[in-house]
């Protein structure tokens, strides 16, 4: 089976009346996937990772399905390749149970948190007043009761309750919370957000048969809770439910899930920090339209002339990394090739010694260039001053630059750019993105740094 390629596919199963799912184009391949063999191998007996080696096999071929989550941790620097077995689980049970900490205080606070229930309707006004009238959050449910259905026939929020009775519950909860007094302003943005969250649990990944199970979708939904509690300035935003499944889908333990999700953000939650006047995602794409610039200045030139100088229709791609451009599998498949490229070895002592702030900003250097992703040494022996650019950035730079002929003769408005970009989804290769975007980059270093 392996010798032709093992479709990816089946490790995550659409459900029978979903149709028009594209199909992944990733295959497992002996010999360039990262198998389970390959990966127990990559260990020393004392558990000391040859990340190298790692990161190689994976920026070559993936990484099995089977073993996928467990590898993102190390991606993403929820572990030290150098720590031993003993080490990685004092932190593993250490930080589980920081998790349950965190999903008390937020249960103490809203105990539909932890309960196996999510709501999808607003139970505070803003200025924190529960909502009295249970008819007119139930009116605002209506719409989604039958977005997840149970196998009961009843609404996905609650296992055995109808929604009426929910919406009651979850009034008299607020009620009860408010009966000692004005909440504080920080609760009440918290709560204001959690309906939010319910109502895009309920739309994420829905093809997928994991989320017919109301317990999946209750995780989900608990996960992005507990998170929009402790990131203070960021909260909860549209997109993070995109970024978050695939975490519970590879990683049993919610906790883990968590933490590996957490881990992500510290790299993306700049993309969601947002001013009056602007979103943090804006500063990657005016940074992508010098890119082009540069690279495809023709190109540039064009877009400009029909209004989209400032790149806003690449906005989605940036902000939950291509998950809506690729398959469900594809984008897994994507997302660790370009971990594995950017890693830094020194991700794990970064996060553990920061805060959020600090975390996004410069870092220490290790020895070994070996231990680097291929991208992250590209930017090394640049010896670029700046902090290297995302290497996402450069993904969309080259989907941009192989669909450069067709945009120049074909689109005649954003409306047209926008076609031409959306008729790509499911249909973009991520081992072709991924070469492509380190071309571009060696070529934009060239020309902006003058390198040989």
């Amino acid at each position: 089976m392996w010798s032709s390629g093992e479709p990816a596919d089946s490790y995550y199963e659409v459900r029978p009346e979903c149709t028009d799912v594209p199909k992944s184009k990733f295959k497992i391949r002996a010999g360039k996937t990262l198998s389970v063999r390959k990966w127990q191998s990559a260990f020393s007996p004392e558990g000391l990772l040859d990340i190298g080696k790692t990161l190689n096999r994976i920026q070559h071929g993936g990484i099995h399905p089977s073993i996928r989550g467990e590898v993102w941790e190390f991606l993403l620097g929820c572990y030290d390749a150098k720590s031993t077995y003993e080490e990685r689980e004092e932190i593993r049970e250490q930080r589980r149970i920081q998790y349950a900490r965190l999903k008390e205080v937020c249960c103490e606070i809203f105990p539909v948190v932890g309960s196996g229930r999510f709501i999808t309707a607003p139970v505070v006004t803003e200025d924190g007043q529960p909502i009295q009238e249970p008819l007119v959050a139930l009116e605002t449910n209506q719409d989604k009761a039958s977005a997840s259905p149970s196998e009961d026939g009843n609404s996905a929020e609650v296992a055995g309750s109808s929604d009426a009775d929910n919406i009651v519950a979850t009034s008299e909860i607020v009620k009860e919370l408010t009966s000692h007094g004005p909440l504080d302003k920080k609760i009440i943005q918290w709560l204001l957000t959690l309906h939010q969250i319910g109502l895009d649990v309920v739309r994420t990944d829905r093809t997928l048969v994991f989320y017919e199970k109301k317990e999946n979708l209750s995780k989900l939904w608990d996960i992005l809770a507990v998170y929009a509690w402790i990131d203070t300035d960021v909260g909860y935003c549209q997109g993070m439910s995109d970024l978050c499944s695939p975490m519970i889908m590879l990683l049993e333990d919610e906790a883990d899930a968590f933490w590996c999700f957490e881990r992500l953000m510290r790299r993306l939650r700049g993309n969601f920090r947002c001013t009056d006047s602007s979103v943090g995602v804006e500063t990657q794409l005016t940074t992508l339209a010098s890119v082009t610039q540069v690279i495809d200045p023709k190109l540039h030139q064009h877009l400009d002339a029909l209004g989209g100088g400032d790149y806003l229709f690449a906005f989605r791609m940036l902000m939950v990394l291509f998950r809506r451009e690729f398959s469900f599998c594809d984008s897994l498949y994507l997302w660790e090739m370009m971990w594995a490229l950017e890693y830094d070895p020194d991700l794990f002592m970064m996060y553990e010694e920061a805060d959020y702030d600090k975390a996004e900003g410069s870092k220490g250097r290790s020895k070994s260039i070996r231990q680097y992703g291929k991208y992250e040494r590209e930017n090394m022996r640049s010896g670029g001053a700046e902090a290297p650019l995302p290497i996402s950035v450069f993904l969309v730079a080259s989907v941009l630059k192989d669909k450069s002929a067709k945009l120049l003769t074909e689109a005649r408005g954003l409306d047209d750019v926008v076609k031409i970009l959306n008729d790509m989804t499911g249909n973009l290769d991520a081992k072709k993105a991924c070469t492509g975007a380190m071309k571009l980059h060696k070529k934009y270093l060239k020309k902006v740094l003058l390198l040989p």
